[in-house]
């Protein structure tokens, strides 16, 4: 378990940890079990290619909570995550190494809460922003006590 990142140790410009995903086509059906999403183009490469693409694609949810993922484990337990948002911008495919990255853009306060926005997206092996995205986080600041 790392350290509580605080409000006062975040700056504008400075890069997320990196989370770094390759998934295969079995994550992509058990990922279609779990969130109901049975689009063959995630799991079937005859019907993925009979609709145009060249095999099949991740689902964008899934890159959504990747970018989720990278987020949560970077503000800890203590910070608060208030809104993430994506478009999916390009399609990434199982057996890849996607990316997820991020760069705090803004700092302030809003009331009694210590807030960070920050851009965020999903990019393929090649370097490609597939996903572009945004979140907004609450942290604890050492100024103010835990509640």
């Amino acid at each position: 378990m790392s350290s509580a990142l605080y409000w006062e140790d975040v700056r504008e410009g400075m890069d997320l940890p990196s989370l770094v995903k390759r998934p295969n086509t079995q994550q992509l059906v058990k990922w279609a079990g779990a969130s109901g999403d049975y689009y063959q183009i995630h799991y079937d490469t005859a019907f993925a290619q009979s609709t145009g693409l060249s095999g099949v694609i991740i689902h964008g949810a899934l890159k959504n909570a990747f970018l989720g993922q990278m987020i949560t484990d970077w503000i800890g337990e203590h910070g608060t995550l208030k809104r993430l948002s994506c478009q999916y911008r390009g399609m990434d495919v199982p057996d890849d190494t996607i990316t997820s990255k991020g760069k705090v853009t803004r700092k302030y306060r809003e009331g009694d809460q210590h807030l960070v926005d920050c851009e965020i997206w999903v990019e393929n092996g090649r370097g490609e922003t597939t996903t572009p995205g945004a979140a907004t986080v609450a942290l604890p600041s050492r100024s103010q006590p835990s509640p």
